[in-house]
Parts: C-alpha cells; sequence; structure tokens
C-alpha cells in the first residue's frame, strides 16, 4: 500500500533533515516538495518509519506493508501543481512496481484516525480517482438515519479498521471524502465508502 503524508514543516529541506536523522526515529521512503522535487530516503523493499500505530483492512503494521510518501506542506496550504503532478508521476510507478491497487492508497489519516490528520483537508483525493491513483469514491445514497453500526460496518468494509470510537472514525472518513461536513451521522457520510448492497 502507499500512504500518504503532509510534513506539517516550514520547508521541505527541514524536513529532510528531521527524516535523515537517526535521533528523530522517523523516516519515509519520499518527500516531494512543493515545486516536484523529489528525494528518496529509503529504498522501496526496505521498511520506513512513517505509519506508527493504525491499521487499514486489518493490517496493523503499516510501516512494514506500505510505501510512505511525505509531501512538504504544513498542513493548512493547497498542494501546488508541481507538487501534485510529481506525486501522481511517482505513485504510477510505484503501483506498477508493486501492483498496488487503487484502494490500497491512503492518507496516514485513514489509517491512523484521531491521531493523524494528514495529507488533511487541502489534499485533493477527487484528482487521484480520476486518474484511478486512489480508490473512486461511491455515489449511492445511503440510508436515512444515523445508524453507527452500520456505518461502522461500511466503513470497516472500505478498509478502515482502526479500533476507535463511531465519532472519531466518522471524523476520518469525513476528512478524506467530506471535509467540510459536520454534525452527526447523515446518509451523505455513507455514499463515498461503497455502493447501496452494503447498507441494503
Amino acid at each position: 500500500m502507499i500512504v500518504l503524508h503532509y510534513t506539517a514543516m516550514q520547508s521541505a529541506e527541514a524536513a529532510l533533515a528531521r527524516l535523515c536523522d537517526p535521533g528523530a526515529e522517523v523516516s519515509a521512503h519520499y518527500l516531494i516538495g512543493e515545486q516536484g522535487r523529489i528525494w528518496q530516503m529509503v529504498p522501496e523493499e526496505m521498511r520506513a518509519w512513517h505509519a506508527g500505530a493504525g491499521s487499514w483492512h486489518g493490517v496493523a503494521d503499516v510501516n512494514s506493508r506500505s510505501i510512505g510518501v511525505e509531501l512538504a506542506n504544513r498542513g493548512d496550504h493547497p498542494f501546488p501543481e508541481p507538487q501534485m503532478a510529481a506525486l501522481e508521476k511517482l505513485m504510477r510507478g510505484i503501483m506498477a512496481r508493486w501492483n498496488i491497487p487503487s484502494g490500497r492508497v491512503i492518507g496516514h489519516s485513514d489509517m491512523a484516525p484521531g491521531r493523524k490528520f494528514d495529507p488533511g483537508a487541502r489534499f485533493d483525493w477527487q484528482r487521484l480517482e480520476r486518474l484511478g491513483l486512489a480508490a473512486r469514491r461511491g455515489s449511492d445514497a445511503g440510508p436515512a438515519d444515523g445508524d453507527f453500526a452500520l456505518f461502522r460496518a461500511v466503513a470497516s468494509g472500505a478498509g478502515y479498521s482502526a479500533d476507535v470510537d463511531d465519532e472519531t472514525l466518522l471524523a476520518a472518513v469525513r476528512l478524506r471524502y467530506r471535509p467540510w461536513a459536520s454534525g452527526p451521522l447523515v446518509a451523505e457520510d455513507f455514499t463515498p465508502l461503497g455502493h447501496r448492497a452494503l447498507w441494503t
């Protein structure tokens, strides 16, 4: 799988220094600067320390089963066009080399809900979806009521397997698919996770 992150640092150079510092005990396979420059810090076949605690589709040791890509961004800014173009090119190569399906491209926030929030609300997931580089969201209307047991089951089927409370799970799904949304669970929260057969 591929896990996307933002650095939450002032510059790519500051992030690179931290990611290459053995004392920091954090690393990633790649870092992409705002102008599209790509640094490789860890060979793809080796384990990097980018994911931490969490899970996706029942995989708890995400570090050992993924390639981590850091995007130089403080977390509250749009991702520039050169950076997104470089990410797309890099992802195509990684996905081809490792036979990674689009459903295994996730954000750090997807596998660690409530603990991590990157790549954040400003990241353009729909752009990656249109290019086949991330799982396409569903389009069927969800159930009318706020059934959290059903929502948890549908989210789990989509890959959200971290052991978190209902509100944290809802916040993680919304961060990726509906970052503007707030309030109680509604039908639209189900929609991006799949199709009607999952909740009927």
